[in-house]
C-alpha cells in the first residue's frame, strides 16, 4: 500500500477479532510513530503497550471512547515527557504526529485501530496516570486501540474546497 491509498482508506475500527497482534507487528507500529516529526526534534513521547486483558478492560473504563479496548488485543497509550519538549508546549503536536504515524502504519500492517483522546481531559489523564503509575513529567496523550478488524469502515472522500484559501483568506 502507497502513502496516498493509506492517507485515503485509513478508517477509524472498533472491533476486532480475537487474536493476538505480534511483538513484531506492534513494534512496527512504534517504529513508525517514532519517525514522526517533532519541535527541535527533541521526540518526547514515550509508549506503553498493553495486552493484557484485565488492564484494557481498565483502560476502557477510564475513557469513554475507548470501550472497545475492552476487547481488543493492543492498547497503546501515547505519552509525552515534558522534560524532553523545548519549547514549551509543542509535546501535545509532537505526540498527535507519532499517533497519527501509528494509525497509518497499522493500517499499512493489516490492523484496524482508533484513536481516542485523553489530553487535555484531567479525569483521562489522572486515571491513566494512576493506572500505569506514571511520573509527573509523563503526560499522557492518547490510547490507540487496535487489533485484526472485525469490521471494514468504508472511506469517504473529504476534500473539502471551501476548506482551502489560496494567497489569503478571502
Amino acid at each position: 500500500m502507497d502513502a496516498i491509498e493509506a492517507l485515503h482508506t485509513r478508517r477509524s475500527v472498533r472491533k476486532y477479532e480475537d487474536r493476538p497482534v505480534p511483538r513484531e507487528t506492534v513494534e512496527k507500529v512504534l517504529a513508525a510513530a517514532m519517525m514522526a516529526p517533532s519541535a527541535r526534534n527533541k521526540q518526547p513521547w514515550h509508549f506503553v503497550v498493553i495486552d493484557e486483558r484485565e488492564t484494557l478492560v481498565k483502560a476502557s473504563r477510564i475513557n469513554p471512547y475507548a470501550k472497545m479496548a475492552a476487547q481488543a488485543p493492543i492498547g497503546i497509550l501515547v505519552c509525552g515527557d515534558l522534560t524532553l519538549e523545548h519549547p514549551s508546549g509543542y509535546w501535545i503536536v509532537d505526540c498527535a504526529a507519532a499517533v497519527e504515524n501509528a494509525l497509518l502504519a497499522a493500517h499499512a500492517l493489516g490492523l484496524g485501530a482508533v484513536w481516542t483522546g485523553v489530553y487535555p481531559r484531567d479525569e483521562r489523564i489522572e486515571g491513566f496516570r494512576q493506572l500505569f503509575d506514571l511520573p509527573m513529567n509523563i503526560m499522557p496523550h492518547s490510547f490507540l486501540v487496535m487489533g485484526y478488524p472485525a469490521e471494514e469502515p468504508q472511506a469517504e472522500e473529504r476534500f473539502r474546497e471551501d476548506r482551502v484559501h489560496w494567497h489569503r483568506w478571502s
